[in-house]
């Protein structure tokens, strides 16, 4: 977080071990807002506030360890009270090129004025009682009094409620800054008083270069991936970014090696982790289990080894949505190369379905008393289904009249590399057919384990299916409530009645897909559309009803015996040709012959 050619980034040298080594967090630490990298927001806002004068009486910093908290709440109180000796500057200022009276004491963390308090190990409200106490006199050589509190949150809540009032109403010579790293836990009556500024993790590039600034200055050689390495496990902290070159440059004494990083970190080789993954994208079984070992013996923890490749399919997936992710310098020159090729040649189904297997892979070793096994099943696991096509891509694949692969399929050519003979390729599913990166041809599954697909249409057979399910609750519902206005295979747009339940759409998509074998996609439209099944036949019995009244056999018959009715209408059928057996076909009526 701090510019190495800073005169005042170093510490004193009484802070310094007697051989005069500091180490590098400390010794590049910033001392004002020059210094601080990645924080241009906080930084721009609290220029603009010292220039016009709008100086809040209290401050809250929050973010995660090691983004600067701390040395900010310093810088602060330095440029609250900044005073040159010569007296030419008389008020707070953001401009800090020169030691100023106060300078150095606060620096050190010693002047009078600027006291620390680390609320970790000073939680009670006697510890705030002294504050509110002590916050009445005036500064004893100092502009302000400035109150800086870490580590906030682990106040009890007596403390807090003993710190509102003098929140609230501040004398003027008084100022606070406090630092957190759980805002969640400051009560909502302590964040209203304060000025609330979220440092951010600093990004990989700018810190990688940060260290590239650092590195030159201690006189060591470096290459680049070895401090994306570095900055990449700091996770956004400049303090850990920091603190693990000093690591790495003893352990490496005199040069920073990539390799050499890797050891001490115990990472997985980045080289490796990508052979893995163009492995399982191709479904190479044999030569990932392969190279698994080979990291596993040298080492390589298996979570690590998942999660590493976890992180490169996340790369992976961010390049092929934005591009310009790859030139991250942070980034090493095998991952650009090849992550870009990757993300050409993946389809974006293929990458986020790998991320859930080894999301949920990652846990399961982690949980596993044999994590090596373990890893080696999520890794099985990736190579066979990772890839899968969704059911209607795989029906398509294996329909006889499909003379092309589905929409969305993606396919490496034939003349990208693999590290696998042919003879290495394992059985797999005949829908994994389509691997984005072949090697081997796979094997074929007989057609006697490919499910029929069932064509549909019209109205009547669907609802004769669902019959034949003995889906009799489903039968009735399309009888009563479903007005027809279209169908063709797999599309079905019907009007519904206001008695139909609000799950029957929903329902009617999800059992025909699974009766057919294919996805139907069923519409509610606004148009009128046929009358209902239930209508048409009540219509149909009134029909044949009315016909037969009008018979004259019926209405002599009527006419001979007053008060008579038809209660039900059939029709007689030969049962057979050339039988004299009669059958009776009965129409679904209410009336009677």
């Amino acid at each position: 977080m701090t510019d190495a050619g800073s005169p005042l980034s170093a510490p004193p040298q009484a802070s310094a071990t007697p051989d005069g080594y500091r180490v590098l967090a400390r010794k590049y630490r910033p001392s004002h807002f020059g210094d601080l990298i990645g924080q241009d927001a906080m930084v721009r806002t609290l220029s603009n506030a010292f220039e016009t004068g709008r100086i809040p009486h209290a401050w809250i910093l929050t973010g995660v360890r090691g983004v600067g908290k701390t040395t900010t709440a310093r810088i602060l109180a330095r440029a609250l009270n900044y005073e040159l000796p010569d007296g030419s500057v008389a008020a707070p200022t953001i401009h800090l090129d020169r030691l100023g009276v106060h300078c150095q004491a606060i620096i050190e963390g010693r002047h009078i004025d600027v006291l620390e308090m680390d609320a970790a190990s000073h939680t009670g409200v006697d510890d705030v009682r002294q504050i509110n106490d002590g916050v009445r006199y005036a500064p004893t050589s100092a502009r302000y009094k400035v109150y800086i509190i870490d580590e906030v949150h682990m106040l009890s809540t007596s403390a807090f409620n003993a710190f509102l009032k003098t929140l609230e109403e501040p004398p003027e010579h008084a100022r606070f800054v406090f630092a957190t790293t759980e805002i969640r836990k400051v009560p909502i009556t302590v964040l209203s008083r304060c000025q609330r500024f979220d440092l951010r993790r600093v990004e990989t590039g700018v810190l990688a270069s940060h260290l590239a600034t650092v590195i030159a200055k201690e006189g060591v050689e470096a290459d680049d991936e070895s401090l994306g390495i570095i900055a990449r496990a700091a996770e956004g902290s400049v303090r850990d970014a920091l603190s693990l070159l000093d690591q790495a440059i003893a352990h490496a004494h005199g040069r920073l090696d990539a390799g050499e990083v890797r050891r001490m970190l115990g990472l997985a080789d980045r080289t490796r982790v990508i052979d893995l993954f163009e492995h399982l994208a191709r479904g190479d079984i044999a030569s990932a289990f392969t190279e698994f070992r080979d990291q596993y013996d040298t080492g390589a923890d298996p979570v690590v080894v998942l999660s590493d490749l976890a992180e490169f399919v996340n790369l992976v997936t961010r390049i092929k949505v934005v591009p310009a992710t790859a030139d991250n310098i942070a980034l090493g020159e095998s991952e650009r190369t090849r992550g870009r090729d990757f993300a050409a040649k993946l389809s974006m189904r293929v990458l986020s379905r790998m991320w859930q297997m080894l999301l949920k892979g990652i846990s399961e070793v982690q949980a596993a008393t044999r994590p090596q096994a373990a890893a080696e099943m999520v890794l099985v696991r990736i190579a066979y289904a990772a890839d899968l096509p969704t059911p209607d891509e795989a029906i398509r694949m294996i329909a006889p009249e499909s003379g092309h692969a589905p929409a969305g399929a993606t396919a490496m050519p034939a003349s990208a590399p693999s590290r696998a003979p042919a003879s290495a390729a394992s059985p797999r599913s005949p829908v994994a057919a389509r691997t984005p990166l072949p090697t081997a041809t796979p094997t074929a599954a007989p057609a006697a384990a490919v499910r029929p697909v069932l064509r549909l249409e019209t109205f009547n057979e669907v609802v004769a299916l669902a019959g034949d399910k003995r889906d009799l609750a489903l039968k009735t519902a399309l009888e009563a409530d479903v007005r027809l206005v279209a169908i063709e295979d797999g599309r079905l747009e019907v009007a519904l009645e206001r008695s139909a339940a609000r799950t029957l759409v929903g329902d009617l998509a999800r059992k025909l897909e699974q009766w057919t074998g294919r996805r139907w996609t069923v519409i509610v439209s606004n148009a009128e559309g046929a009358p209902t099944l239930r209508a048409q036949a009540e219509a149909a019995r009134d029909k044949l009803a009315d016909s037969a009244r009008a018979h004259p056999h019926v209405q002599a018959v009527l006419a001979r015996w007053p008060g008579a009715s038809v209660e039900a209408v059939r029709r007689i059928v030969p049962e057979a040709p050339g039988s004299d057996d009669m059958a009776d076909e009965t129409a679904d009526v209410e009336d009677d012959d």
